[in-house]
């Protein structure tokens, strides 16, 4: 049992010699390819992990840019409204001081037109009345002036009473 335990010294040699070959050859044309396919692979891996970093970075600045240009816009909109509520009240504002000067001119019109009509109401009844007056004393005055001589003496008095003399 113990022989088979010891390797014998060629049995050690020719180990040794077919593990250095097989160890040539795979360092010549496995190990080789192997390795440089890892850091290929390694390199890429890399380069996609840069690349991908660069992209998050332009990501983060196009994104705080959006929201800048976000709050801008938003701003503008928000002064835009502002002017354009401050035209309307003012449009407002405006129509409605034209529609009461318009309502005032229409009233101080129609006061005026109501004091003209009036006075000449007032001119109209007057001269009415006068007619009427008028009219009263002279049928009073033909009943009580029936004859010539009784006109005679009342036009008389009348010259003599005159504020001409």
């Amino acid at each position: 049992m113990g022989a088979l335990l010891t390797p014998a010294l060629g049995t050690v040699v020719w180990a040794s010699i077919a593990f250095l070959v097989v160890l040539f050859v795979l360092k010549r044309f496995a190990w080789g390819p192997i390795l440089k396919a890892l850091n290929d692979r390694e390199e890429s891996i890399a380069g996609a992990l840069n690349e991908a970093e660069k992209v998050r970075k332009e990501m983060a600045e196009l994104a705080a840019s959006n929201e800048s240009q976000l709050q801008e816009a938003r701003a503008e909109r928000d002064r835009m409204l502002r002017e354009a509520r401050e035209i309307a009240d003012q449009m407002v504002a405006d129509a409605k001081n034209k529609a009461r000067e318009a309502a005032d001119k229409e009233v101080a019109s129609a006061k005026d037109a109501i004091a003209i009509e009036r006075k000449a109401a007032v001119a109209e009844l007057k001269a009415e009345v006068g007619n009427l007056s008028l009219d009263i004393a002279e049928r009073l005055l033909r009943e009580k002036l029936e004859s010539t001589d009784e006109q005679k003496a009342l036009v008389n008095r009348l010259i003599d009473e005159s504020p001409l003399n």
